[in-house]
């Protein structure tokens, strides 16, 4: 089930709401959590059915840890071994089994031995949010930095609350646990929590969708019909449409939460407004990138060892940044990529440099290479992304393929059009979050557009059942 599909919108979360605050005033405020525990239970095997058996399993297993590291402090380390191989162990299995093996059965071959037949594995969605979640409460425990769960009801809804199950942003269990057991149900919240669900709403189904069309368009074509205005549209398309449908998800999450009483952390701040490749990951994906800092980057010396450690530590992480989002020579090419620019921008001091001096400039060599990234991202190999690299680079001319005209229709050409104004003038523009967070005419004018007029023609596009998956739920 997706955030923008007809039964979640019209079905599921009206009847989530009603009992959640109806319901909820009845009883006594803890049973809430119940509640909505049982929604996001029901929520997950409405998507994933045969997972389910799965997720509860998991989740009494680091409940279970999590209670052991605090109570019998002696064995702590085992305690979070036993977790870090249960988590870790099952999201290889799920995830990269076939990866791995589909390297080393070429290995067995040329040494004379058998290959290990394996069938594909069918990949539980959220998997790869909830394990970091789950791995990030027991390192919290172990460190100190947090408590262990007071009850298995807590700890469960804080692993699967469905706003932020399926794709984040990640959130850790000492940022939250107050909130599990004290937070206000305001209407002024639960007002603000729908305008910023409005919000990623209209991002997703008007300009990430769009977006979308015109992105799958061009990759899809054959390479000999490519030419280097065709593949720089694809390449701006898809930059424009993962950032407007992840952010659109995090917008409905943090939305979503708020009408429950919970405040998730914002997962993106203007990305593509980023100085540097250092400033790009402050600002995508936020959660993610703390992730990786706090719990690999800095446990292996972070920048506070020579400067080749420093080196071997961000590759390090880019490399699992990259294995993280899929089993596939692309995403660890992506990954090392940013790596590479990350290490090039330390040893030249460029980062500081153009920031201070030459921010316009900066800006825009950041926007490019990250352009460039995201074509080693989309495409289904090596191979064929260098390729299309190759027509960015080295110009050349053909007529517009018939696919790619099907898809510029008037509609997506506005939103696409639209969105290279959102993200070029995105310094000059107020955030969403601002409008929502501000008094006055221009707030109840925002609500007006967002309810009456954004929210009905979203609705329209998401009844005929055109919209697109969220890029991120495959992760």
């Amino acid at each position: 089930m997706l955030f923008a599909d007809s039964i979640f919108l019209f079905i599921f979360l009206p009847l989530a709401i009603l009992c959640y605050h109806g319901l909820g005033l009845l009883a006594r405020k803890r049973l809430r959590n119940c509640i909505l525990l049982l929604f996001s239970y029901l929520f997950y095997s409405i998507g994933a059915p045969k997972f389910f058996i799965f997720l509860l399993f998991s989740t009494t297993v680091d409940y279970i840890l999590g209670l052991a590291i605090t109570r019998y402090r002696r064995y702590a380390r085992l305690w979070v071994a036993a977790s870090v191989a249960v988590n870790l162990g099952l999201l290889v299995y799920f995830k990269y089994a076939d990866f791995l093996l589909t390297g080393l059965n070429p290995v067995l071959s040329f040494l004379g031995l058998n290959h290990i037949l394996w069938s594909n594995t069918v990949l539980p969605i959220g998997i790869s949010f909830f394990t970091f979640q789950k791995l990030s409460y027991i390192l919290d425990i172990y460190r100190r930095h947090a408590k262990s769960a007071n009850n298995f009801i807590d700890f469960s809804l804080y692993v699967s609350m469905f706003p932020q199950l399926i794709a984040g942003p990640i959130v850790r269990f000492k940022d939250i646990c107050n909130q599990l057991n004290h937070r206000s149900n305001s209407w002024e919240e639960f007002h603000s929590g729908i305008l910023r669900l409005c919000w990623g709403l209209s991002k997703k189904v008007l300009l990430a969708d769009a977006c979308g069309q015109i992105a799958d368009a061009v990759f899809a074509l054959d390479p000999a019909m490519l030419d280097t205005k065709t593949a720089w549209l694809g390449a701006l398309a898809y930059t424009f449409q993962i950032y407007f449908d992840f952010s659109a998800y995090s917008d409905m999450a943090i939305g979503l939460a708020r009408m429950f009483g919970f405040e998730l952390p914002e997962n993106f701040k203007r990305p593509y407004s980023a100085v540097c490749l250092t400033d790009f990951w402050r600002r995508w994906h936020i959660s993610l990138g703390a992730w990786f800092r706090d719990y690999v980057y800095f446990p292996l010396g972070g920048n506070k060892k020579k400067p080749l450690r420093t080196y071997a530590n961000l590759f390090i992480v880019f490399c699992l940044c990259g294995l993280w989002h899929g089993a596939n020579w692309t995403f660890l090419a992506w990954g090392l990529y940013h790596g590479f620019f990350l290490m090039i921008e330390r040893i030249t001091d460029l980062r500081n440099l153009l920031r201070v001096k030459y921010s316009w400039i900066s800006r825009m060599i950041t926007f490019l290479i990250v352009v460039f990234g995201w074509v080693l991202f989309r495409a289904d190999s090596l191979t064929d992304a260098a390729a299309f690299i190759k027509v960015m680079i080295i110009p050349g001319h053909l007529p517009m393929p018939y696919e790619l005209y099907k898809a510029m229709h008037p509609r997506n050409l506005t939103f696409f059009l639209l969105g290279c104004i959102f993200v070029t003038g995105a310094g000059l523009l107020p955030t969403g979050e601002q409008i929502i967070r501000t008094h006055g005419r221009r707030k109840q004018a925002f609500s007006a557009i967002m309810i009456f007029i954004v929210l009905p023609y979203c609705a329209a596009f998401v009844l005929q059942g055109t919209d697109q998956p969220f890029i991120y739920f495959r992760f």
